[in-house]
């Protein structure tokens, strides 16, 4: 896989590479400090995936790609600000690292860029804006952003700091921080790409982060209800309840 890095940061860069170094499939095939150097390497080398930085002197990252001839490359975002997130799924990157980058997030999007269509050997090209919850076949790993909007709303949120998925027709409604937006996606859609270390299916209606889990008690028929932080309550069905009693019992 040819990388081509674009920050104005040397350092940035540096830290950058010496992460990618940990990964033998990646081939760093060149590097630029700003958008018009970075504008002739990427028409002349072609690379596989740009890192590429948005808030740059002069022009930004975006204001690069509007020039780029099609097909484009595969491109992640690496930026200190997550401001940009709504902006960067509308020009299809396929991941979006914030500053300082850590490990695993950037194993995760190498993992995505594996699977796109580039690494496919299909021809990329600018697609509409897709809906990143239910985007391809890769899960999400616990630490992973997640992108969610309704309406005119939009949220770019940590896995992690979901707390229930809950049922609502053939929408769901996600509960996190003082926030309950409900999508346009089945339950059954979402819980296929969630971490099943962090989510558990409480019953047919409800997916509860085990995380968020303050106590829990026995309740009727041999189901068990269980009191998150914050004060709600979800109950598990006996079925579900007897999984999670053999799945987290010492």
């Amino acid at each position: 896989m040819r990388v081509i890095l674009v920050d104005d940061e040397e350092l940035a860069r540096l830290e950058l590479r010496r992460l990618l170094a940990h990964h033998s499939d990646v081939e760093i095939v060149g590097e630029a400090d700003g958008a018009s150097s970075a504008e002739e390497m990427l028409i002349r080398v072609r690379p596989d995936l740009v890192f590429l930085d948005i808030k740059m002197p002069g022009r930004s990252g975006f204001d690069l790609l509007s020039t780029l001839p099609t097909p484009l490359p595969r491109i992640v975002f690496v930026t200190a600000y997550d401001a940009f997130a709504l902006r960067a799924f509308d020009v299809n990157a396929l991941d979006y690292l914030l500053k300082p980058v850590h490990p695993e997030r950037l194993a995760r999007a190498l993992e995505r860029v594996q699977s796109s269509p580039l690494m496919t050997g299909e021809s990329p090209t600018l697609q509409s804006p897709a809906d990143p919850m239910v985007e391809g076949e890769m899960p999400f790993g616990e630490n992973d952003p997640i992108f969610i909007r309704e309406g005119e709303r939009c949220w770019f949120v940590p896995l992690k700091e979901v707390r229930l998925f809950e049922t609502e027709g053939s929408y769901t409604r996600i509960h996190f921080r003082s926030e309950s937006p409900l999508v346009y996606r089945t339950l059954a859609q979402l819980e296929a790409r969630l971490p099943t270390s962090l989510f558990f299916r409480a019953n047919r209606a409800q997916l509860v982060n085990v995380a968020f889990i303050e106590g829990i008690e026995s309740w009727f028929s041999g189901s068990l209800k269980a009191r998150l932080r914050g004060g709600s309550e979800v109950e598990f069905s006996r079925r579900q309840a007897q999984y999670f009693r053999n799945r987290l019992s010492l």
